[in-house]
């Protein structure tokens, strides 16, 4: 049955009805790790030949972690349509697309557009990986403060991928005190420069209309979180802060805001480097949610499915510090216990593609 002649009764069997592919191809456990280059953590626009080792790396993660065999894909694009096409014309082979470190504004119109367009999940990671951890880590936080969740002020500086899905999860999550700023300043309904990214963040964020730059927007904030770059704000824009700030530095290798600078001021911090407690590392996220969709058959990922995982994660820090509001990366019961999430959330939501029972 491996090949010809008998091979042919499995690939007729697949060709009359493809949701079979599923069960008797490697589509059932296979992510396209499809990435231009153009926009790697640390290193910007390297292209992608310079992008491979970093998919190479993350194809590694996906099946230590989560027993989900990934293949790197990088490709030589002159635009948002040729990467889409290409990763169209792919997606029969594979059973998910995680897309990593393209460029804003077009990460938003290339995973809009695949969602739309396949039966597969899509999953940008930079955007939604940033994105559940970043929560679960807040709602670990907020409980070493004392404040409750949903009452918290967040400020964020940084409008693009991270940012704007990070602006989702929060809201998604309760949180209605959100305001975003860019390098010009506060995102508000009354700016016309906006891009679609953006104007979401203008429409569904920003409450009480602040028109401000960042450090005018960070009094009484009760949080910070940046996706940028450093030295955006420092300890004098901290110490105009609500009692107990909660600062999550996120950018690599430099964080926004030094936890040298401000170690004796802040409530909790974290950041997105390993030499500091509490790293914002996807890492935490994407194994499970890939293996969750996968085993229950899911054709997409929902918002629920997202927000059970990022509970998922903090659930796994049963009496949370200051130093301690994320598990660690190389924790390996974490993938598990997310993938188990993910499942339920997907039947709950209604996105598998056959009856799924999952153990809760």
């Amino acid at each position: 049955m491996a090949y010809t002649p008998g091979v042919a009764r499995v690939s007729q069997a697949v060709a009359d009805d493809e949701s079979l592919a599923f069960t008797y191809t490697i589509r059932k456990n296979t992510v396209a790790i499809i990435s231009d280059g153009s926009a790697v953590l640390g290193l910007g626009d390297i292209g992608p030949i310079g992008a491979l080792p970093v998919m190479e790396g993350k194809a590694v993660l996906f099946n230590e972690f989560a027993g989900v065999n990934a293949f790197p894909i990088c490709v030589d694009v002159n635009s948002t349509e040729e990467l889409i096409a290409v990763a169209k014309a792919v997606a029969p082979t594979f059973g998910g697309i995680n897309l990593e470190d393209i460029a804003a504004p077009g990460a938003f119109e290339v995973e809009e557009r695949l969602r739309d367009e396949l039966d597969i999940p899509v999953f940008h990671d930079d955007q939604h990986g940033t994105a559940i951890v970043t929560l679960a880590a807040l709602l670990n936080a907020a409980k070493v403060v004392g404040k409750p969740f949903k009452a918290l002020r967040v400020v964020m500086v940084g409008a693009g991928a991270a940012g704007v899905a990070v602006a989702k999860i929060l809201s998604n999550g309760g949180i209605e005190d959100i305001v975003v700023c860019d390098r010009i300043g506060a995102i508000h309904s009354g700016r016309p420069d906006l891009t679609s990214g953006k104007q979401w963040l203008a429409d569904n964020t920003n409450p009480r209309g602040v028109e401000r730059t960042v450090a005018e927007a960070m009094v009484g904030a009760d949080v910070f979180i940046g996706v940028s770059g450093p030295g955006v704000a420092g300890r004098a824009e901290v110490e105009t802060m609500a009692d107990k700030p909660i600062v999550f530095a996120m950018a690599n290798p430099d964080p926004e805001i030094r936890p040298e600078d401000v170690e004796d001021i802040v409530a909790v911090m974290a950041t997105g480097r390993s030499d500091y407690p509490n790293q914002i590392n996807n890492v935490l996220a994407f194994p499970g949610v890939f293996r969750g969709a996968f085993d229950a058959g899911a054709h997409s990922i929902t918002e629920g499915m997202k927000l059970a995982a990022a509970l998922a994660i903090a659930d796994a820090v049963q009496e949370p510090t200051a130093d301690y509001i994320v598990p660690n990366p190389f924790n390996k019961a974490i993938a598990p216990a997310v993938a188990a999430a993910v499942a339920k959330a997907a039947v709950k939501d209604g996105v598998v593609r056959t009856q799924t029972t999952v153990v809760s």
